[in-house]
């Protein structure tokens, strides 16, 4: 009886003694990172092979870069996001001019991500380049008649112009980057010969091209991965690529990156997943999954984008799209650009 006793007790013992690590470990979260998205294309098959590979679960999160700053914002240190990954460096820019983003010190993150595609703060990091630049139809344009963005305010191009809305972020940098170039005087006055040359305005990259591709325009300005999309789905789609400004500042770059939140419940993980998505395995992943360009400079572009050439890029700090963010808005509004 005395020995049943004592062993029912001490059983009860290692049971209470596993419910506390296991409570506390569902305390801290472990094994669990929070992910805030705004990139969706491709994200979930990259988040299961990330947890296949280091057991840390990825739980996301996927809205507009302003609206996920808004919830962080509301939710404070209660947040459950541990990471928020946006699409654009501005936003970046602008969650840890608000605070919603911490420091991170990382030799990982500082050897795979060069300098200028990270903040000097260690607040967010660059995972993937999106190159924004001219598209045209071959059967219509001419290569050689296309220069620059700013060239696409000449009136030849009246009425043959497929653009992105003044609302969409991707626009609101681009302007900021041309803010930055030319003062608010000369990129008004592009801004305006683009208004005047009457584009058609379309709200998603994909549907920008097919409507290039169906004879709705003759050039455009889209994210050149949306192409690569479209070509591995069909080889033979009917648009082609233009890196644009090769003969003065280069092509508009932009992101896609992310920063551990600044009251993230799972700092290490968040640390963690930062890393791997940087790493050889994460870069060819994340970038190959949209047909962007990686960061790490040791892993290679996906085949089909190292198809589309070497190009100039815009040496601009990614910083910028977030300072002149307001300001490129209040241009666009000015110019009658909606």
């Amino acid at each position: 009886m005395y020995r049943q006793f004592l062993k029912s007790t001490l059983l009860a013992l290692i049971w209470g003694a596993m419910l506390a690590i296991a409570s506390t470990a569902l305390a801290q979260g472990a094994g669990v990172v929070n992910v805030y998205t705004a990139r969706h294309y491709g994200v979930e098959p990259v988040f299961t092979q990330f947890t296949q590979e280091t057991g840390i679960e990825v739980r996301f999160t996927s809205a507009s870069d302003p609206a996920l700053r808004e919830r962080l914002r509301a939710e404070g240190r209660h947040t459950p996001a541990d990471v928020l990954l946006a699409i654009d460096a501005g936003s970046l820019w602008l969650a840890a001019q608000d605070g919603l983003l911490q420091p991170v010190q990382s030799q990982v993150l500082e050897q795979n991500v060069p300098a200028a595609l990270r903040d000097p703060e260690g607040r967010w990091f660059a995972l993937t380049k999106r190159v924004r630049t001219i598209l045209y139809h071959p059967d219509r344009v001419d290569p050689s008649e296309i220069t620059t963005y700013e060239a696409l305010a000449d009136p030849q191009w009246r009425g043959r112009l497929v653009m992105r809305p003044a609302t969409h972020v991707y626009t609101q940098s681009l302007v900021a980057s041309l803010i930055a170039a030319h003062g608010e005087a000369r990129a008004e006055e592009i801004v305006r010969g683009w208004v005047a040359n009457e584009p058609t305005l379309i709200d998603s990259d994909t549907r920008i091209l097919e409507t290039l591709a169906a004879g709705g325009g003759d050039v455009a300005i889209t994210n050149h991965y949306y192409l690569g999309r479209l070509l591995n789905a069909d080889p033979n789609f009917p648009v082609r690529i233009w890196w644009a400004n090769q003969d003065d500042r280069g092509a508009h770059v932009n992101i896609s990156g992310a920063g551990v939140t600044a009251h993230a419940p799972n700092r290490d993980n968040a640390i963690k997943f930062l890393e791997w998505l940087s790493g050889a395995t994460g870069q060819r992943s994340f970038a190959d999954s949209n047909f962007e360009y990686p960061v790490n400079p040791a892993v290679a572009p996906h085949p089909l984008v190292a198809d589309f050439g070497p190009f100039l890029t815009d040496p601009l700090s990614l910083a910028e799209y977030g300072r002149l963010q307001a300001a490129a808005v209040a241009l666009l509004d000015r110019a009658g650009y909606r």
